[in-house]
């Protein structure tokens, strides 16, 4: 039997949509304001968020990506060698927070239908080192949210919400990150919105709040304020490991605009398109849909494994790529991302 050549994607997996107002912030940073590391422009970033949000500006600390949001909150909840619990279906960058912060990741099953903490497992993996727990709100969806938040309270454990998928979405008609512990954010090309790359760590805790200010810019005390009003700190202080985790005024502009475009434009747009492709779909036998909030914004819709197998979908990848529509898997257990992460199992 002959192959089919692939040909290339006609419908694209995934583009960040950006264009002229995009573009026009960039130059203005680069022509006008002249200055492309940390400054006005990601301090703005940081109070348009938190009004977006609806919290106060000092709760929002802007980073160069979702990671390094989850490396820094873990790193300002636990110590060396504590356990948090974490499920086993998501991606592999929020094991690696966990263990950049000499933490360990203890891997949970999830709910199927919601992929979403399964709290009965966690609690049968608590030990005297667990210190957190990190739920992850997959596809937009918070689901259990009011149930982690009460699973904390009972062990007294941090909260570190991994809402990469999750900026603009609400829970109970509260926005995602408005009320909670800690909640970090994701802005790369994929995400509700984009700054190029980029994240953000949510919370209310002022100490905590502070330590991770400083822990973006290597751990130099107070250095956020001076960098804001165009100052640099020469004469520092540095009392815990730091990174240079902090977002440039280019990644902040981009991320403005598109800030400014998503209840509008990106929100109704994502929420459309996921409807009709629940409608295109519907009545296809043996495919079973995420359960998710259709008033939340990014849509993974289909629960592969359960309708193909795990091998078989290679094979559904390929067979739809021929066809000009992209698609992948992806999200895969952690068991199956590499032998690095074994360590944990």
């Amino acid at each position: 039997m002959a192959i089919q050549k692939t040909i290339d994607p006609v419908i694209r997996l995934s583009q960040s949509i950006v264009g002229q107002q995009e573009s026009d912030a960039l130059i203005k940073v680069i022509l006008d304001d002249g200055y492309l590391g940390m400054g006005e422009q990601v301090k703005n970033f940081e109070r348009e968020i938190a009004c977006y949000i609806g919290v106060p500006e000092e709760w929002v600390i802007c980073v160069n990506s979702g990671t390094a949001a989850l490396h820094l909150a873990v790193q300002a909840s636990t110590k060396a060698d504590d356990e948090v619990l974490v499920q086993s279906l998501t991606f592999v960058s929020s094991f690696q927070a966990i263990s950049a912060a000499r933490a360990k990741p203890v891997p949970c099953e999830v709910h199927p239908e919601t992929i979403t903490i399964n709290l009965r497992d966690a609690e049968n993996r608590i030990t005297k080192k667990t210190r957190a727990i990190m739920p992850v709100h997959y596809a937009s969806n918070p689901d259990n949210l009011d149930k982690v938040y009460e699973f904390a309270r009972k062990y007294k454990l941090r909260v570190i919400e991994d809402a990469a998928h999750a900026f603009g979405c609400t829970f109970k008609k509260k926005k995602i990150g408005s009320f909670g512990d800690i909640i970090c954010f994701s802005f790369d090309g994929i995400k509700n919105i984009t700054s190029g790359e980029g994240g953000a760590v949510v919370t209310k805790n002022e100490e905590t709040a502070q330590r991770i200010r400083d822990s973006r810019l290597l751990g130099i005390e107070k250095d956020t304020e001076k960098r804001f009003i165009g100052e640099r700190s020469w004469d520092f202080n540095v009392v815990e490991q730091g990174y240079r985790y902090h977002m440039s005024n280019l990644f902040a502009a981009v991320g403005r605009v598109q800030l400014s475009r998503l209840n509008n434009e990106f929100a109704p747009k994502r929420i459309e398109l996921a409807k009709l492709y629940r409608k295109q779909l519907e009545n296809v036998v043996g495919l079973q849909f995420l359960n998710l909030s259709m008033k939340n914004l990014m849509k993974l819709l289909l629960n592969g494994k359960s309708l193909f197998g795990a091998t078989a979908c290679g094979l559904v990848v390929g067979i739809f790529g021929r066809h000009g529509l992209c698609m992948m898997l992806q999200i895969l257990p952690f068991i199956y991302q590499g032998s690095w992460i074994l360590r944990y199992y």
